[in-house]
């Protein structure tokens, strides 16, 4: 992976790649392996090869994604990595036209419920795993009173917080140590609504 750079999507067309069910899964399956090729993709997807292939090429053609040093095996395989540490989106750089606005609203909607998925997986599964990691899990919702700019500095603390465990699990695995140590999903919303 290129440094540990941020990158926020702003152009529809890379939204719009990104937004497809498919690639949005070998993403996030690339962001957990740090790399992999379509063949081990593939499986982890359930799709054939020259599905996953072609869809990781549209992700590589808006930069999404970027070829990876090989990693043994098959020296003709090729293997991708994600292009940057982190992506994210925002509303307001979508907000100035209808269609733009609602490509936004499909996409956030999609990841939302791939998000949902991923919960509910582990739901379905949890029984199988041991009582320490049972007893680590969390899910909690608070209802807050916040001003705008709050909620805004909120999010910020919670991206910091998060990024710190972050870059502590990618050191701990980089230095090999990887006894005990999972992957893990954090997943975290802050909005508005009202009564």
């Amino acid at each position: 992976m290129a440094a540990e750079k941020s990158r926020r999507i702003k152009d529809l067309d890379t939204l719009k790649a990104l937004g497809h069910p498919l690639r949005m899964k070998l993403y996030r399956a690339l962001k957990v392996t740090g790399a992999a090729t379509a063949s081990q993709l593939a499986d982890q997807v359930d799709e054939a090869v020259s599905l996953v292939s072609y869809h990781l090429r549209k992700l590589a053609a808006h930069g999404l994604i970027e070829e990876a040093r090989a990693r043994g095996g098959d020296a003709r395989e090729r293997w991708w990595q994600p292009a940057d540490a982190m992506i994210s989106t925002r509303d307001e750089d979508f907000r100035d036209a209808p269609e733009r606005a609602a490509v936004h609203a499909a996409v956030s909607r999609m990841h939302a419920r791939q998000q949902g998925e991923m919960y509910e997986s582990y739901l379905d599964t949890q029984s199988a795993w041991p009582d320490d990691w049972r007893n680590a899990a969390f899910s909690s919702e608070f209802m807050l009173s916040l001003t705008a700019e709050e909620l805004r500095r909120l999010g910020d603390e919670l991206n910091e917080v998060i990024g710190k465990w972050r870059a502590h699990g990618q050191a701990a695995r980089e230095s090999g140590d990887v006894e005990g140590r999972e992957n893990v999903a954090a997943h975290t919303y802050g909005f508005p609504f009202r009564t």
